[in-house]
């Protein structure tokens, strides 16, 4: 059986309180958006001045839905962003017209494919799907320095704690296994400093997450030396400085560009796959990168 593979275009773009679905006993991951600084540009602005970004639904049929979800949106309410309006489940709801359960999230600064099912039995499904590890994830993400290499990082991984959300909580726990895969696909070198070198290198990568740890892919990356750009818990504050003067971009370089499933009803393969954003496809360009090695290397 074939796969239905789904690919929309981000300029098609429309302008948009529930109780969530509640599978946190399965979530490994943590968007309650801690890193203030990397949200975006819904961060620091005053609840008043706050208005809904723009949605992309990338899929939709009557079991499910996936949106582009923009950087710097919670995927739901949290009690650490008290003072935040808009949330991606309340969004999406409003835009296709009844609940949604969300089965999984991403990290508030990350942008890209968020899925959410219409049934709390589509919901069971996918959830079981995310917990037995058989949904496969791949996102993008540039990194400092030059890579050349694929590989699979199989590095456990400590329990990371927050300041507020756990402070009561225990340190004791061992490590929790967790595994990248990670590819190259293009590397720059170019005649700008950021450092105590006369030029700057940088590679745009493909990960895959076999598990799903808090901050994984960070982590990951931090441990192989290559942290991801505006990453400001764990990557390089030269770098991303660097980021914000030189390419305008002010955010975590890390987007979910497809997600690949079984259909909780169908059972058909689904792939859904998100585009590029203008705001990296600018930053290509300054970084040497043309349209051809972009469409060769699958990124666009």
């Amino acid at each position: 059986m074939p796969d239905i593979n789904v690919t929309p275009q981000l300029s098609d773009m429309a302008d948009i309180s529930t109780d969530a679905f509640d599978y946190t006993d399965i979530y490994e991951q943590d968007d309650s958006g801690l890193d203030t600084d990397e949200a975006g540009v819904i961060a620091g602005s005053n609840e008043s001045d706050q208005q809904a970004p723009a949605l992309t639904i990338l899929y939709q049929d009557d079991d499910i839905v996936a949106i582009h979800k923009p950087a710097g949106l919670l995927v739901h309410r949290s009690y650490l962003a008290r003072k935040e309006r808009f949330f991606a489940m309340q969004l999406t709801r409003d835009l296709v017209g009844c609940h949604v359960f969300p089965v999984h999230r991403l990290d508030r600064p990350t942008s890209g494919v968020l899925l959410f099912a219409k049934s709390s039995e589509a919901a069971r499904n996918l959830c079981e799907q995310f917990a037995n590890h058989t949904i496969k994830k791949d996102y993008l993400a540039l990194v400092r320095g030059n890579m050349y290499e694929a590989g699979l990082l199989d590095y456990p991984l400590r329990i990371e704690l927050d300041d507020v959300a756990d402070k009561h909580a225990t340190v004791g726990k061992p490590a929790q296994e967790a595994q990248t895969s990670y590819q190259p696909l293009l590397n720059s070198e170019i005649p700008f400093s950021s450092g105590r070198y006369p030029t700057s290198r940088f590679a745009l990568i493909k990960l895959s997450p076999h598990t799903g740890r808090k901050h994984q892919l960070r982590r990951h990356m931090a441990h192989l030396r290559h942290p991801i750009l505006g990453d400001t818990t764990h990557g390089d504050g030269k770098q991303n400085k660097f980021s914000r003067e030189h390419f305008g971009v002010n955010r975590l370089w890390l987007i979910a560009k497809r997600l690949s499933f079984t259909h909780p009803v169908t059972g058909k393969p689904m792939t859904i796959e998100t585009q590029i954003e203008p705001q990296w496809l600018a930053s290509f360009t300054l970084l040497g990168w043309n349209e051809q090695q972009l469409t060769e290397s699958g990124i666009i």
